[in-house]
């Protein structure tokens, strides 16, 4: 008895997007598109790798159709570095937010940038721990309530919120692509992504971008009080734009 070949799904019918799972007004969906935006148009599908932390970024391992890794919390950069020098032909993307980069992934992340590693780092930052509910981040600004600073950040007892790409900066070889972008400006982002991987792609080293990013759950902001968090209060704070070209 012969076997027939079942017949291909027509292409109208196969879902090429589909819905991502962070809370309504999060932006890690949007940082997430402005970097499928960048694959897309370096045609990277095939030699990617992307590895995202635990936090609310773990909710990415599934957003893409590429190869992914899902790290424990704040060793996603070892996991890459690891796979980058056994397959160095392979473009490899960090994913994480401000907790897994600049808290108890942050002795990874220095010391990646002075190694100047071919890695390219993409941090999403919200300014508290949002998976957890809400908690003082070390990018929580001056004066900001959370869980744990219901009263307002007091940078005499808490320090100042962490520069996380003016930390790269200082640490860094000369040659490394570091640079802020905004959910607010997605284009701007995209080309910041882009620029970072094309910076890996030709063998230049260590490329990190930080975005800012919004979460009003745990802000417990509306739609106008979100945007005017994120482009007034935390812009204002964290300089968007280049810092080394």
């Amino acid at each position: 008895m012969s076997v027939q070949a079942r017949p291909a799904i027509p292409r109208s019918w196969r879902p090429e997007t589909k819905p991502h799972k962070f809370c309504p007004g999060c932006g890690h969906g949007l940082i997430l598109k402005a970097l499928g935006m960048a694959v897309d148009e370096l045609d990277l599908q095939d030699r990617l790798i992307f590895a995202c932390d635990i936090g609310c970024s773990l909710l990415a391992w599934d957003f893409f159709n590429i190869d992914s890794i899902h790290t424990h919390h704040g060793r996603t950069l070892p996991v890459l570095t690891g796979l980058k020098r056994v397959r160095p032909e392979l473009i490899v993307v960090a994913y994480m937010g401000d907790g897994g980069a600049y808290a108890i992934g942050a002795q990874h992340l220095v010391n990646a940038a002075a190694r100047n590693e071919f890695l390219t780092v993409i941090v999403a930052n919200n300014s508290l721990y949002a998976m957890t509910g809400g908690q003082m981040a070390p990018t929580t600004l001056p004066g900001q309530k959370t869980e744990t600073t219901p009263y307002g950040r007091e940078v005499k007892a808490a320090g100042a919120p962490v520069l996380g790409p003016e930390l790269v900066d200082s640490i860094a070889p000369t040659g490394a692509y570091i640079a802020r972008g905004t959910v607010a400006s997605m284009i701007q982002l995209k080309n910041f992504i882009k620029k970072a991987l094309v910076h890996q792609i030709e063998g230049k080293g260590f490329s990190f971008v930080e975005s800012l990013s919004t979460c009003p759950t745990n802000w417990r902001t509306n739609a106008a009080e979100t945007w005017h968090f994120l482009e007034k209060e935390m812009s204002g704070y964290f300089k968007v734009g280049e810092i080394r070209q």
